[in-house]
């Protein structure tokens, strides 16, 4: 698992051996899986693999997104060539992952052409504001009593939406915007003690003026663009 080896875990003495043995080995046994592979995703993947997530699966269909994934330590599913219902029951053994987190959000593009036209249709004609293929994914994918999280950004209405799959299967969901104060304090130690050093995600370095021409860049997913740091 990886920076096990900077993790210190105190065992309350009442505690055996064989009680806690397994602690770091076979009984933390989540999958993970992460729509998106743009920077909310490779934060999002690393902190899993950080908390002691068994696998981490992050979807995307931009390569170089893709390989930063791999780098980070995450199984890779490119859907733009693969079916990802399939390759997640087959890492998952058929049950599919405890865990799916949404790191899209509203401008989901779905690589199944019939639904992705019927969200741009349905767009087009405001009778929907979000398009819904990665929340439709997860719920389809995600395991019995599973949680569903979603940091990525959603704005308005989505339609489709499998709400009996939802229910019957039992998820937990969660929404919301990042709570960086909470976090704030545990991520500078772990930086400090060299767990993480999220400096990776940063690919272009320009300054200021160079904003607007930068964000079409990020937006065309052009030049290997992941991620843009603007200094005045």
């Amino acid at each position: 698992m990886p920076f096990a080896d900077k993790t210190h875990i105190k065992v309350p003495e009442n505690l055996s051996d064989e009680q806690v043995l397994f602690l770091g080995d076979i009984f933390p046994t989540d999958t993970v899986a992460v729509w998106g592979a743009g920077p909310v995703g490779q934060m999002t993947l690393r902190s899993a693999l950080l908390l002691g997530a068994k696998q981490v699966v992050c979807i995307d269909s931009v390569p170089e997104r893709l390989e930063m994934a791999r780098a980070g330590g995450a199984i890779t599913v490119d859907n733009a060539q693969e079916s990802v219902i399939e390759r997640l029951n087959e890492l998952t053994d058929g049950k599919g992952p405890e865990k799916c987190i949404d790191a899209v959000g509203m401008e989901a593009h779905s690589p199944r052409a019939l639904e992705h036209a019927y969200d741009r249709l349905k767009q087009a004609v405001m009778l929907e504001s979000d398009r819904a293929a990665v929340l439709r994914e997860m719920i389809y994918v995600c395991r019995p009593a599973g949680i569903i999280s979603i940091p990525g950004v959603y704005g308005g209405l989505v339609d489709k939406m499998p709400m009996g799959a939802v229910m019957n299967k039992g998820l937990t969901i969660r929404t919301g915007q990042t709570h960086v104060n909470r976090w704030t304090d545990d991520l500078v130690k772990r930086i400090d003690d060299g767990q993480i050093d999220p400096s990776f995600v940063i690919t272009h370095r320009v300054g200021l003026e160079q904003g607007p021409e930068m964000y079409k860049t990020f937006r065309d997913k052009k030049d290997n663009c992941i991620k843009v740091v603007l200094r005045p």
